[in-house]
């Protein structure tokens, strides 16, 4: 019987975990060191291979599923050699690589495998979004919104990342802000940005900009990493403002009214119970609900809106 494999047993690999064991999935997982293998295994009771992928004997192990979560300066090789060994469905960590150039050349890769290749973005599913959705088609839609992806460059700074990772921390990061924005409002069909500023780690700092989606929705969105802000998304339909600000809690301004309330009757259990839409993104993918999921290939469209908000 095929089973899951699980790559990285770091914090997400273990969340990740903590979902398939409650979903009942039989995997195995793979990290790297002796230790740690010997660590998971006990503390999820399945079998945890180290070595890395190179170690995995695929003729004697068969699996038709992956879930990659390990550092994005190694999701694009590590996909990659999945794919080689005729994984069929794979759900990657965000962005899916480092750079642009490694997630064209991963989906390339990927569509000529004939694998169907998944990116996690799982604020798609906080119970806060869920509900969000549904009062935007219950109010007849979104007429305009904004969102800010400001992040702590100071406390980004002294990280210690791979190469690549802190330059790249718009793509690396950030995207979950821009992802979750256009996903409510649809894709930009026109946009216009602009930027300025730098960090030693990071080019630029400071972003605006506005447009109009595919929906018609008018947006605007703005970011300033040099100085105070935080992750906001917010959206307005012909009966109130939506605010999403933490992302995980859903807030609400009616029409002619300045108070700010929580939107009530929202189970926030699973999001509780498990790391914030890590549950049901995973279920989806087990599941093969995969209209659900973000494509590698969305994906890698969304880069050209991922560049224009980085004035390239």
């Amino acid at each position: 019987m095929q089973k899951l494999l699980l790559v990285g047993t770091g914090y997400m690999g273990k969340a990740y975990a903590t979902v398939l064991k409650k979903l009942n999935i039989e995997f195995d997982a793979v990290c790297m060191s002796e230790q740690s293998a010997i660590s998971f295994s006990k503390e999820f009771e399945c079998t945890c291979l180290s070595g890395g992928i190179e170690s995995i004997d695929f003729n004697k192990h068969k699996y038709n599923s992956a879930i990659i979560a390990i550092g994005i300066e190694n999701l694009k090789s590590a996909c990659e050699k999945l794919i080689n060994n005729r994984i069929k469905y794979i759900l990657i960590e965000k962005p899916a690589g480092l750079n642009s150039t490694e997630i064209i050349d991963l989906n390339d890769f990927a569509l000529n495998s004939s694998c169907q290749v998944f990116v996690a973005y799982n604020r798609r599913f906080y119970a806060s979004v869920l509900k969000a959705k549904e009062i935007i088609e219950s109010d007849g839609g979104i007429l305009s919104g904004n969102f800010e992806f400001t992040e702590w460059s100071q406390k980004i700074a002294p990280l210690q990342k791979a190469e690549g990772v802190k330059e790249n921390w718009f793509l690396a990061n950030s995207t979950h802000v821009v992802d979750l924005a256009f996903f409510l409002m649809g894709k930009p069909k026109e946009m216009h940005s602009f930027t300025s500023g730098k960090i030693d780690w990071h080019s630029p700092a400071i972003f605006s900009g506005s447009g109009k989606t595919n929906a018609n929705v008018i947006f605007s969105y703005n970011a300033n990493w040099l100085s105070a802000g935080r992750w906001r998304v917010e959206v307005l339909t012909t009966k109130r403002k939506l605010i999403l600000a933490p992302m995980e809690e859903l807030q609400e301004q009616l029409v002619n009214s300045i108070e700010v309330r929580k939107v009530e009757n929202i189970d926030y259990s699973i999001d509780s119970e498990f790391k914030p839409g890590i549950f049901l993104q995973t279920k989806a993918f087990v599941e093969q609900e995969f209209d659900k999921l973000k494509t590698l290939q969305e994906q890698t469209e969304d880069l050209i809106i991922y560049d224009k908000i980085l004035g390239k």
